[in-house]
């Protein structure tokens, strides 16, 4: 039922299974288990002693039968913090390596949505103000919701400003459906004419620009390209035709 959550989660297939089972056999023996997780029974053993080396499952002998059951669910979310607590503890080691070897200009090409969640991460790690022409709500792909929410919390917790050139036929939608969190962020917005209008579009945030193909209003196309380069003095550049673009455009 849960799956592909728990799978983010870390656990493998098998195991998600056999535990997804148990949550609903409560104490149950192996035999039962396997066919309850369509799992075989050779591999629900396997499963069992991982989900027990993690916490998530526990184990009873009851008329000399081992019998098993879940634990908790709320073990998952400790076993996410161990593990984050364990990354953060190495994060500044290895960002200091990232930085020893990162060249002052680079480029490289982001594909598909995980591309584009990766491209909003690089706008809250690089924390600087971002300049978008050709915006089409690309952020507002349904694929994104979640990620989403935490990426506007961010955004104010940084106090950064998003300025849009808006694609034309953007307005009704702005008007319409963008969801109130956000629209502190659209005062800051204009649109260019309705000639302009692509499937591409240009963000500008510190030293990076983003050139994507494959966009739609409020939705990403599953083959989507996004070329990105990094280069402070560029940026400076793309920053200055973009404010030139910005005065001739309407508000």
């Amino acid at each position: 039922m849960h799956e592909e959550t728990l799978m983010e989660a870390g656990l493998s297939l098998n195991e998600t299974r056999v535990y997804e089972a148990m949550l609903q056999l409560g104490e149950a023996s192996v035999n039962t288990i396997s066919i309850k997780s369509k799992v075989h029974r050779r591999n629900v053993y396997d499963a069992l002693t991982k989900l027990m080396d993690k916490g998530l499952a526990a184990q009873y002998v009851q008329g000399g039968e081992q019998r098993f059951r879940a634990i908790d669910p709320e073990r998952l979310l400790s076993i996410l913090k161990e593990k984050e607590d364990k990354l953060a503890k190495v994060i500044p080691d290895l960002k200091r390596r990232y930085l020893a070897k990162k060249e002052n200009e680079q480029a490289y090409i982001y594909r598909g949505v995980q591309g584009f969640r990766n491209y909003m991460q690089d706008i809250l790690d690089v924390g600087e103000d971002v300049y978008c022409i050709g915006a089409k709500g690309g952020w507002f792909d349904p694929r994104l919701a979640s990620f989403r929410a935490r990426f506007y919390k961010e955004l104010n917790k940084k106090k950064l400003h998003c300025y849009h050139l808006f694609d034309h036929e953007m307005r009704g939608h702005i008007e319409e459906d963008i969801e109130s969190p956000v629209k502190r962020h659209l005062h800051e917005a204009r649109f260019l004419p309705p000639e302009c209008s692509t499937n591409s579009a240009i963000d500008i945030f510190g030293d990076r620009i983003v050139t994507f193909t494959g966009l739609g209003i409020n939705k990403l196309d599953d083959d989507l390209v996004q070329f990105v380069i990094i280069s402070r003095k560029l940026a400076d550049s793309y920053r200055k035709w973009f404010w030139l673009m910005w005065e001739k455009c309407e508000k």
